[in-house]
């Protein structure tokens, strides 16, 4: 049995999944299997990912059910105690399994383990992740997922890891979910079992090419995805204050979006002392000069700069 079980669904991926596939191959620790479940591609998706005769690769096709189902599909295949997810456009660096085992061998009782990241707002400019916590170059145990997660995700899909087990005590993912399956996940997690972190970077997050929060349909998906916890948030200041601040930025974009009656219940439930100056003055600001803002913002990325409302 293999000590990892790597599970990426793929559709329609097929300008990246070659290099994906082959940032796992490379990996210095080799005592892994890929599990890909191809969710009905349309385009070369599976060919590309067939041309590969690695025996470590196995790979599933299924009708078009969404992320979701073959995230859960490839996990209920998988043969391994330990599950560590990839998505089809992004890439790990060579070290990024051995140092996921590296928090499972010191942490054995946790039940997310985290890598550092990097993020790339376009495809040659990157930065650094950044947390609301304080770490050095140890792994550790994350005191306040939920706080600590508040300017970037400390769990970040393509950077993770996780036993089989506890993923299916939790429930796995909601195939209801189209959009925020993941982060619905990750608080599951932290709400119920001990989240650790690795601070070497290891995983390239191409956060440029999916943008789905940006269609109505998937901020109405998001909006109850944040609403699910309401009844764990009262009683949990540090996920009220992670929620609030998810509120905020789905205010942003249904405000773009010209969704006026989300925009308002969002504005109407979040706690304001849960947001620092620059994002309440951000909330509160006309569709036009938010809009604007927004194209300043891309033109700035444009130039190999970033900012966020956390800068």
């Amino acid at each position: 049995m293999p000590f990892f079980s790597v599970v990426i669904p793929l559709y329609n991926k097929e300008t990246f999944i070659e290099d994906t596939i082959k940032s796992v191959l490379n990996q210095s620790f080799q005592d892994f299997e890929i599990v890909i479940v191809d969710d009905g591609s349309t385009d070369d998706s599976h060919k590309m990912a067939s041309s590969f005769k690695s025996e470590k690769i196995k790979l599933l096709k299924q009708t078009n059910q969404g992320v979701s189902i073959a995230r859960n599909n490839g996990i209920d295949y998988a043969n391994s105690n330990y599950i560590a997810l990839l998505d089809a456009d992004d890439l790990w660096h060579n070290h990024h399994l051995i140092e996921l085992k590296k928090q499972i061998d010191i942490f054995p009782n946790a039940g997310l383990f985290c890598n550092n990241y990097e993020i790339f707002h376009k495809e040659n400019f990157s930065s650094m992740a950044k947390f609301n916590f304080d770490y050095k170059n140890d792994c550790l145990l994350v005191e306040d997922y939920f706080k600590a997660s508040i300017i970037n995700t400390v769990a970040l899909t393509s950077a993770v890891a996780f036993s089989k087990e506890k993923f299916k005590i939790l429930g796995g993912f909601k195939p209801n979910l189209k959009t925020g399956q993941d982060s619905d996940l990750w608080v599951r997690f932290a709400l119920h079992y001990k989240v650790s972190f690795n601070p070497v970077i290891t995983m390239s997050y191409k956060a440029y090419i999916d943008d789905s929060l940006s269609k109505s349909e998937f901020n109405s998906i998001r909006y109850d995805f944040i609403n699910n916890y309401l009844k764990e948030e009262i009683g949990n200041p540090s996920l009220k204050l992670y929620l609030d601040v998810n509120r905020y930025a789905l205010a942003i974009r249904s405000r773009i979006n010209d969704e006026k009656h989300l925009y308002l219940k969002l504005k109407n439930e979040i706690d304001f002392n849960n947001l620092n100056s620059k994002q309440k003055i951000l909330i509160r600001l006309p569709k036009g000069v938010i809009k604007f803002i927004k194209k300043f913002h891309v033109f700035l990325i444009s130039n190999n700069f970033y900012f966020s409302s956390y800068s």
